[in-house]
């Protein structure tokens, strides 16, 4: 258990850094761009795994699952890419960490019991993302993003939630058939996205290398999260995978010197504290 449990928190700062660098990129580049070119880098991370184990066509379970996992992961990647690069990162990304409610909605409906401290985590939560959100919905500096980054920061949490969920799911028969669905899925819609806006995906440079390391590191999230599933503890690999925006954070706070409001302060204290409070109960 612990070593799965590690798997999860590893998984999170994957994803942190990998968000963090694509909110940053995609303040420069076509978020399209960013998006394609990581995602065909993720997917050919994946070959030593296909090779270890195949893709299998007979786990139909797996299939839907990477199907599911592949469309709410290209609309909460794309969502909270757009909102890390109009919007203030350590606003935002805590926003996302409200992916753990779906997995956590789960869990009760299938009758995971609902204790005091579980339900104080989830309402810190939620009022916590209100006071991360409130000053940065009235502000009115264009470059703050406004409403438009918060509503984009919840519609990512809400289909990171589902993904993450269906990804667990899928990679109880096929962790290999479910990723490489999902991540298929994931750039054939990147693709439609191209020929829709008549881009043509360029990078050079250190903006190349940057989008590489997003690729790997969303390959990397997505495997540890997949294996440390298996635990069966659904609920608690979920929460802690979900951790990832504190890192986001930090990295926009030490990198980009970006700066809070005490209010948000407290609100991004009390989203991770809730976050911690559901990881302990769970």
């Amino acid at each position: 258990m612990t070593g799965l449990v590690g798997l999860a928190l590893l998984a999170s700062v994957f994803f942190g850094v990998s968000d963090f660098l694509g909110g940053t990129l995609s303040r420069k580049l076509p978020m399209l761009t960013v998006l394609f070119l990581s995602q065909i880098v993720a997917i050919v991370s994946l070959t030593p795994q296909a090779i270890i184990d195949p893709y299998d066509f007979s786990a139909t379970p797996s299939i839907m699952w990477g199907l599911i996992a592949g469309f709410a992961a290209a609309i909460a990647v794309s969502s909270l890419f757009k909102a890390l690069a109009i919007g203030t990162m350590g606003v935002i990304a805590p926003i996302t960490s409200l992916s753990v409610l779906v997995p956590v909605a789960v869990g009760l409906s299938m009758g995971d019991q609902l204790t005091l401290v579980l339900g104080l985590g989830l309402v810190a939560a939620v009022i916590g993302t209100v006071l991360a959100s409130g000053p940065e919905i009235n502000r009115t500096v264009p470059s703050a993003g406004g409403g438009r980054a918060i509503l984009l920061g919840g519609v990512a949490a809400i289909f990171f939630g589902v993904a993450n969920l269906a990804i667990a799911l899928g990679s109880a028969t096929s962790v290999t058939t479910t990723l490489l669905t999902d991540a298929v899925t994931v750039l054939v819609l990147y693709s439609v996205g191209l020929l829709i806006f008549r881009q043509v995906p360029r990078a050079r440079g250190l903006s190349l290398l940057g989008i590489a390391a997003i690729g790997v590191l969303g390959f990397a999230a997505n495997i540890s999260f997949a294996f440390a599933s298996l635990s069966g503890a659904l609920s608690v690999v979920a929460v802690l995978a979900s951790l990832y925006p504190v890192i986001t954070a930090l990295l926009g706070w030490r990198i980009h010197k970006e700066r809070l409001m005490r209010i948000q302060v407290v609100g991004v204290a009390l989203v991770v504290a809730g976050v911690a409070a559901i990881a302990a109960t769970s």
